[in-house]
């Protein structure tokens, strides 16, 4: 899909590695500028020389997504310095642990729900004015197809990917007279950290890489792209519209 995003500004949470990262990389190569948050600065670091490298620029912001003072703080810098925000992947999670639901601990279940849902919801919070200033607004919220499948042993997970597409279908429904689109994003499984953490016996090298994710999630922030309020698989490269069989 040929587009440039010169001019525009685009939020990336999750940025310091993994899809995030990569993300982030790709909007910036066709010229958006990238707000990149994470907890990681090294990586957050590693990412602004890679952007540089390719010629684009971005601004680093570290902090953690359980800081809900922040997450406010950032809507209001945004808009401070650019007046708009066209582009938010949001991409941040945790993945907690597979276990059977009786066995998680409360302490694990709620930080998975700040960090995945609660998070979500306080940045959908501070940046939706922003989007609204927007000529073209695109939102994508990352989830996954154990939103759907809610297997066994994964509830904590499952449960807050459920509640992000939830929040994002609501927001497009809120939307759907602006040139806004909100949409979730199944990856599908990847070559990430989390990935390795779920399945420790996995070869990654027969997953997709990241950056290769990244631009299908890249191609979604275009023009061309008019729906809104569903969900897309990159395995299978299309929209799906939540209407059961």
């Amino acid at each position: 899909m040929s587009f440039d995003l010169n001019g525009r500004v685009a939020l990336v949470t999750g940025a310091s590695r993994g899809i995030g990262y990569f993300t982030a990389l790709e909007l910036a190569r066709r010229g958006a500028h990238v707000v990149a948050c994470a907890r990681t600065v090294g990586g957050l670091e590693e990412l602004d020389d890679a952007i540089k490298a390719e010629g684009g620029s971005a601004t680093l912001v570290p902090f953690d997504l359980s800081d809900m003072a922040a997450i406010d703080a950032l809507g209001g810098a945004i808009f401070e310095r650019w007046g708009k925000l066209d582009i938010l992947v949001a991409n941040a999670g945790l993945l907690g642990v597979i276990s059977p639901i009786g066995h998680v601990e409360a302490k694990v279940f709620e930080k998975v729900m700040t960090v995945n849902v609660t998070a979500t919801w306080r940045l959908i919070r501070s940046v939706d004015p922003l989007m609204q200033k927007s000529d073209q607004g695109r939102a994508l919220i990352l989830s996954s197809s154990l939103a759907h499948k809610c297997k066994p042993f994964w509830g904590p997970y499952s449960a807050s990917k459920a509640a992000v597409e939830a929040l994002a279908r609501t927001w497009a429904a809120e939307s759907e007279r602006l040139p806004l689109t909100v949409n979730s994003v199944d990856p599908g499984g990847t070559r990430t950290a989390m990935r390795a953490q779920a399945y420790p016996g996995e070869d990654p090298a027969t997953l997709p890489h990241p950056s290769e994710v990244a631009k299908v999630i890249a191609d979604l922030t275009g023009p061309d792209v008019t729906e809104t309020g569903k969900l897309y698989l990159v395995r299978e490269k299309r929209f799906a519209d939540y209407k059961l069989p």
